[in-house]
C-alpha cells in the first residue's frame, strides 16, 4: 500500500475534518480529539519509540506494543480517566484509518482500557441551591454603575438558568436569543455531537432573563445570549468562575460548579417525581444507565418505590397476606 509522505503527515488533520463534517462532532471535542493525537504523535517522533520510516512517521508500523509503551508512559503523569479517554481517542482514530484503508488494522481495539471509578455526580440539597441564587452581590462586584448592574442581572440569570433547565455548562454558553421562547417557556439547546433537544425553563428563570435582556437593550436574534464585558460571547471558564464566586458570596464553603447545579437539576426533579426517562430527555443522555446514576443520589426516592411497591415493605404491610 503506497502512501505519500504529505498524506501521512495529513491523517490527523483528515480524521478531524471527518469527526466535524460527517459525525457532526463539536468544536470543543475536535479540539480535545486533536490535542490527544498530536501528542500521541510526539511521543512515537520521541526517543523512546522512534516510530519513523526513512525519516517520516508512518502511522501503519504502530502496534499493540507501541500504544502499551504510549499508556506506560502515561501512567506517570495522568489520572486512570485521562488515560481511558487518550486511548479511546485513539481507536476512534484508528478505526477511521482502517475503514479509509489507510492502515491494514487496529491496534488500540485490543488495548485494555484502565479501570476508571465513576465517582457519583456532587450535588446540592434544595436549601443550598436556593441560597446560591438568592446570595448577595459578590464584593468584587460594582452595581453602582450601569455595567456593573447589567453584569449582576446577567449572572442571576446564568445562576438560574442553570439550574432551571440543568444545562451543560457548554450548551448555556452557546446559546443565543432566537434559542429562548420566554412565551412557551422553552429553549432550544445544542447539546453533544450537535444533537437538539428542548428543554422548559422555570418562570423564576423567565424573570430573571427577561430583566437581564431589557437592562441589555435591543439586539439581533442571532447574537450570543450571555455577553462577555467586551461584547463577546461568554465562555465557559467565565461560568465557572462566576458560579464559584457567587457561591462563596451565599456563604457555602464547597466547591460547586456549573456542573453541580446540572446534577442538583436532575436530582431534585427524581426526588419530586419526575420519570426517569422524562429527565433523560431534559439533560440530553444518550444512554438511560447515565442517567440511572442520580438514583444513587436520592435515597429517599428508592425507599419511597420500595415501601409503595415490595409486598413485605412497612408502608405495604398487610398487601402481602396470604
Amino acid at each position: 500500500m503506497e502512501i505519500s509522505i504529505r498524506t501521512q503527515e495529513d491523517f490527523i488533520r483528515q480524521f478531524i475534518h471527518f469527526l466535524s463534517a460527517e459525525k457532526n462532532a463539536s468544536a470543543h471535542t475536535c479540539r480535545c480529539y486533536q490535542r490527544d493525537l498530536r501528542e500521541f504523535e510526539e511521543f512515537l517522533k520521541g526517543p523512546e519509540v522512534q516510530q519513523k520510516s526513512e525519516g517520516r512517521l508512518d502511522w501503519s508500523q504502530v502496534d499493540r506494543i507501541t500504544i502499551r509503551k504510549y499508556l506506560s508512559v502515561l501512567y506517570r503523569r495522568n489520572k486512570k480517566s485521562s488515560i481511558a479517554r487518550k486511548l479511546s481517542t485513539l481507536r476512534s482514530f484508528f478505526r477511521y484509518l482502517v475503514r479509509e484503508k489507510l492502515v491494514p488494522t487496529n491496534p488500540a481495539k485490543i488495548v485494555s482500557t484502565p479501570k476508571v471509578e465513576k465517582p457519583l455526580p456532587r450535588t446540592l440539597t434544595v436549601d443550598e441551591t436556593f441560597q446560591i441564587l438568592n446570595s448577595p452581590p459578590p464584593p468584587s462586584e460594582k452595581i453602582s454603575d450601569p455595567e456593573g448592574t447589567i453584569r449582576l442581572l446577567r449572572d442571576r440569570a446564568i445562576l438560574e438558568l442553570l439550574y432551571s433547565s440543568g444545562l451543560r455548562v457548554g450548551e448555556l454558553v452557546g446559546l443565543s436569543l432566537n434559542h429562548l421562547n420566554m412565551n412557551l417557556g422553552i429553549v432550544r439547546v445544542m447539546g453533544k455531537g450537535r444533537k437538539e433537544r428542548i428543554v422548559p425553563v422555570g418562570g423564576k428563570a423567565i424573570e430573571a432573563l427577561k430583566s437581564y435582556l431589557v437592562s441589555r437593550g435591543d439586539a439581533d436574534s442571532e447574537e450570543p445570549l450571555f455577553l462577555n464585558s467586551r461584547g463577546g460571547r461568554l465562555t465557559s471558564r467565565s461560568v465557572e468562575r462566576l458560579v464559584k464566586k457567587y457561591t462563596k458570596a451565599s456563604g457555602i464553603v464547597r466547591t460547586v460548579s456549573p456542573h453541580s447545579l446540572r446534577h442538583s437539576f436532575a436530582t431534585h426533579l427524581l426526588d419530586a417525581g419526575a420519570d426517569i426517562r422524562e429527565i433523560q430527555e431534559m439533560l440530553g443522555h444518550a444512554s438511560l444507565s447515565t442517567t440511572q446514576r442520580y438514583i444513587h443520589l436520592s435515597p429517599g426516592k428508592l425507599m419511597e418505590v420500595y415501601d409503595k411497591s415490595h409486598p413485605r415493605s412497612f408502608r405495604s404491610k398487610g398487601k402481602g397476606k396470604g
